[in-house]
């Protein structure tokens, strides 16, 4: 029986074993030096240094915060151009560009690189984070692995909410981690995935699980990365061993692997900043709040099939 349980988390983990596509990241990873700048015609735009030492000045418009998800309508998506406005205007559109920048006083942001208020009240970031970590704690060993992308965000309502919980999983011989993505209060997911469980299109999210001090090592530790179930936008992820994906280094079984704490990481829906969740760890004391934590999973993961042996 608890072989098949460890099998099913298994199968609940490695639902997004590959890299998902980056929703508004640039291009160009590992920049350096970033500025923003805001217009009136709500307009940003972005001058860098790439990788190669050369300076790159990137106009973005077109998008703000998110729809509701939708089967019909596209989500919203911003609109490049990696020419600072020749492509857009036909001219060097950059180096008459007036910013129109207020001081930031929006919501804090996570990897914040840049941020601005812009004049009709709306607000810009960029902010920049390793998404493409290995999972199962395994160290970068592809190049593009410990990349840092620079994520462009516009909103002028609320932010998504992310809701985590731990919990204690089969038999309280595993700790876990359930939640739920919503946005203006309706659940975020999308409508498909690819066979390695990431979205098919630019509603669905996935979410990044890292662990602190565990049997991985010391520090942070990229533990799993899973699917924003549809249509409840909730998740869930059991500590237990795992055996390695087909292309990683080592095909051993990886210990269960739970810290001292725990983050979860997003992309906000739509063109919305990343969010992120911290949290303790749990003890052998907090097996006696296991009710507590299994009420609050009925009420959050109600209606979410796959998560229910996670309970």
């Amino acid at each position: 029986m608890l072989r098949r349980a460890l099998l099913s988390a298994f199968l609940v983990a490695a639902v997004a074993a590959g890299p998902a596509a980056a929703s508004e990241a640039l291009s160009d990873v590992n920049v350096e030096g970033l500025t923003l700048a805001v217009n009136r015609k709500g307009e940003a735009l972005l001058t860098y240094k790439r990788e190669n030492g050369t300076i790159r000045r990137v106009l973005v418009w077109g998008a703000v915060d998110s729809l509701r998800p939708d089967a019909v309508v596209p989500q919203v998506r911003f609109k490049y151009d990696y020419a600072g406005g020749w492509g857009k205007y036909r001219k060097l559109y950059w180096r008459t560009f007036r910013s129109a920048c207020r001081p930031y006083d929006g919501p804090a942001l996570v990897y914040l690189l840049a941020s601005c208020k812009a004049p009709d009240g709306s607000y810009w970031a960029v902010q920049a984070w390793v998404r493409q970590l290995p999972l199962l704690g395994f160290a970068p060993f592809l190049p593009f692995h410990d990349d840092v992308e620079a994520h462009v965000s516009h909103w002028s309502a609320p932010l998504g909410v992310l809701e985590v919980s731990p919990n204690w999983s089969y038999g309280m011989t595993a700790q876990s981690l359930f939640g739920r993505l919503s946005y203006a209060g309706a659940p975020v997911h999308g409508f498909g995935s690819t066979r390695t469980g990431n979205p098919r299109d630019r509603y669905g999210r996935n979410v990044y699980i890292d662990t602190f001090d565990s049997a991985y090592g010391k520090g942070w530790k990229r533990e799993s990365g899973i699917l924003v179930h549809r249509p409840t936008g909730t998740f869930c992820h059991s500590f237990v061993p795992q055996k390695p994906f087909p292309n990683y280094p080592s095909q051993r079984m990886r210990p269960a692997a739970p810290g001292e704490k725990y983050r979860v990481t997003v992309m906000g829906p739509g063109v919305t900043p990343l969010i992120q969740w911290d949290g303790p760890g749990l003890t052998n004391a907090d097996k006696a709040n296991d009710p507590e934590y299994n009420k609050h999973f009925d009420d959050m993961m109600a209606g979410d099939k796959i998560c229910a042996p996670e309970r």
